[in-house]
């Protein structure tokens, strides 16, 4: 008696060391993922190399080549560390709310940036809102956007009453507070003014300086490996408060340093180009779609590919083939705005 005992209690632990839990149901779902992963990153690349030397008015053996390609280069760096950014956190920003339907956007760092500027331009006027460049003022931009979001964490998630939706709805009502304080100041601009001013509310990597590429670039990428480094807490975290808690995760400590580094990826985004809003929902919807697991060490490489394919793509499709430089972020913005009200309508709640 005592054997066979000993023989289903070593048959149980055996049986509990090969049940694992994998980032795909099937053999065939992995081969999937790494097939669509590897043609979106060939795609990005291919889109990319279009950007830099397509439809280049200069001869290949001109000394003036290299030169060119160097100037759209700027715009390539641009739009990767807005990939960057604006992926990675929204996905994070989904995860810890359990919500594939918000984006960090709610938090108002767009209607910061809209703000700010419009009040320079209000106050200031246009001789100083021009002349204002360099990497004091991408810098005032950057940290007023991250003080702001630690205040909103800090008032809202360390208190006796914390709560994260709650913390959402004060920052839809900041966000819808301060826009509209921007639209009236707007309101009361020259024609040429509002222009100027306008022209710099849209989210564009025309509106990279890079002069900002050696503080933005090891920014993004220290957050960026830090927000790769929780993937298996965000596992996690995306279950739910109370199971993320039951598994031993200290739950808000999580969330809070999650959203210092959301903060963080989407206030060097905003302040560099300018406000994507439906840009990174459109990136973790697409994502969702094209990576079936959970794992966010499979997610997060998707996203990246995913958003870069539809930034460079976008990028190229309008610059070479329709002329339209200046709306490509409109593009953008409808075609995310549409997948958003989809959902919506599909889910039928937020």
């Amino acid at each position: 008696m005592e054997h066979t005992n000993k023989v289903v209690n070593m048959n149980s632990s055996l049986n509990h060391e090969h049940r694992k839990s994998r980032p795909f149901r099937s053999k065939k779902e992995e081969r999937q993922y790494w097939v669509i992963l590897i043609t979106l990153i060939v795609l990005g690349i291919l889109s990319s190399y279009g950007l830099l030397v397509y439809n280049n008015p200069v001869p290949v053996d001109s000394p003036s080549f290299i030169p060119v390609v160097k100037r759209r280069l700027v715009a390539l760096i641009a739009m990767l560390i807005a990939v960057v950014s604006q992926s990675l956190a929204t996905v994070a920003f989904q995860s810890i709310t359990n919500n594939r339907i918000i984006t960090p956007s709610l938090l108002g760092f767009e209607a910061l940036y809209s703000t700010i500027n419009s009040s320079r331009m209000f106050f200031l006027g246009a001789s100083v809102f021009i002349g204002y460049t360099g990497t004091g003022s991408f810098i005032f931009q950057m940290v007023m956007m991250i003080v702001m979001s630690l205040i909103l964490y800090g008032w809202l998630l360390s208190g006796k009453y914390g709560d994260l939706h709650l913390m959402l709805l004060v920052g839809i009502i900041i966000g819808t507070g301060l826009r509209s304080v921007s639209t009236f100041m707007r309101k009361l601009l020259a024609p040429s003014e509002f222009d100027i001013l306008q022209a710099k509310l849209f989210g564009s990597v025309n509106n990279a300086d890079p002069a900002y590429f050696p503080i933005a670039i090891p920014i993004v990428i220290v957050a960026a490996i830090l927000l790769l480094g929780l993937s298996k807490k965000l596992n996690v975290m995306s279950l739910g408060k109370e199971i993320a808690m039951s598994l031993g995760v200290n739950h808000k400590a999580v969330v809070i340093y999650t959203l210092v580094l959301i903060a963080i990826l989407m206030s060097v985004s905003t302040a560099l180009i300018g406000p994507l809003t439906f840009y990174g929902f459109l990136v973790a919807t697409l994502t969702y779609q094209l990576a079936p697991t959970y794992d966010h060490r499979y997610i997060f490489p998707m996203a990246l590919a995913s958003g870069f394919l539809i930034l460079t793509g976008a990028y190229f499709i309008m610059y070479h083939i329709f002329n339209a430089q200046g709306v490509v972020s409109v593009i953008i913005e409808i075609a995310g705005g549409l997948t958003f009200l989809i959902i919506i309508l599909k889910k039928k709640t937020l």
